[in-house]
């Protein structure tokens, strides 16, 4: 069907721009953090039907109410989980995720502290079981809520496609890790020295960090961040070939011009080193060229570089600006 301009001049900014991709690709992207009622409404406007990956398999003989009824309620089950606005329940069950996030980086911050973190590891601890019955509930809901989605999830396969699955996933591996791991010993970092679990378990708490990120599904704020950065991402990896051929290139001059009396500059890689800190202004002056050559190449270094990084930002913070302002209508 035709559509005409003067139609389709109020229409939805965003879900017109997922509706032409799905035209252009036969690839269906919903808009991030929109309304699934207002994007449903615009797709039937351009006469796109229900999307097909909503149907569920089920065996021969049941009815087709039947299936109409376990799509729509793995269908209102989705939408409660990804949108705090679906209901004031779901309102609810967003602030307690917000709420647990809080006390799980909480956790995770004073666990570093000399002076608590025998209260978190050491089951001969005041405090440690009392700690670690709030972190089973914690944990407890966080699998809870990742089991639903990966349920409710219209395609299982494109569950794992979404970024922030893949973080709910590496944020709570690490617990059932722990619990594993703190089975062999007694539970104390000192049991476990010796045993491989302890290496495996110290590598498994790196990923407790991505639970901060968590944070970024609950804003539409940062979701358009998030969107605006992909979008950026050619940009961005031009600035990031442009810096590496500076690094090497003015770091390799350095090196040649400061390594005959200057012990800072004993190799390439130390001196792309002082590159990196020179040019991005930061100057920790843990190193510097003594040599006159080597004092006024670094004042090129400098200068150059700052009008070397300057051209591609001002690309970047454009297409940015267009991308955030778009997504914010």
């Amino acid at each position: 069907a035709v559509v005409s301009t003067q139609s389709t001049g109020n229409k939805h900014r965003p879900c017109f721009d997922s509706i032409l991709h799905y035209y252009q690709t036969g690839k269906e992207a919903p808009p991030l953090n929109v309304d699934p009622d207002v994007y449903a409404k615009e797709k039937e406007f351009f006469g796109i039907k229900k999307e097909r990956e909503l149907a569920v398999y089920i065996p021969d003989g049941d009815s087709a109410a039947g299936i109409d009824c376990f799509t729509s309620t793995k269908l209102k089950i989705h939408n409660f989980l990804q949108d705090p606005r679906s209901s004031r329940f779901a309102a609810v069950w967003h602030g307690f995720d917000i709420t647990f996030i809080c006390i799980s980086i909480a956790f995770l911050i004073f666990e570093s502290e000399p002076k608590f973190k025998k209260q978190f590891t050491d089951r001969n601890e005041t405090y440690f079981w009392y700690l670690f019955i709030v972190n089973c509930i914690i944990m407890g809901f966080f699998t809870f809520d990742f089991t639903i989605r990966l349920l409710t999830w219209p395609r299982p396969i494109d569950f794992w496609k979404n970024f922030f699955n893949v973080l709910d996933f590496l944020s709570i591996l690490p617990f059932y890790v722990g619990l594993i791991a703190n089975g062999i010993g007694d539970g104390s970092e000192e049991s476990m020295d010796n045993k491989q679990a302890y290496v495996v378990l110290r590598v498994c708490r790196i990923f407790r960090i991505v639970r901060i990120f968590k944070f970024i599904r609950h804003s539409r704020d940062l979701l358009i961040i998030m969107k605006a950065v992909s979008n950026a991402k050619r940009e961005l990896v031009l600035l990031v070939c442009l810096l590496f051929i500076f690094v090497i290139t003015f770091g390799s001059i350095m090196y040649y011009i400061e390594s005959a009396h200057n012990k800072d500059f004993d190799s390439i890689m130390r001196s792309c080193w002082w590159v990196i800190v020179t040019i991005t202004t930061v100057g920790y002056g843990d190193m510097y060229p003594e040599s006159a050559p080597g004092k006024l190449f670094g004042g090129f270094v400098l200068t150059l570089g700052i009008v070397f990084l300057a051209l591609p930002m001002t690309i970047i913070v454009s297409k940015f600006s267009f991308v955030y302002e778009r997504e914010k209508m």
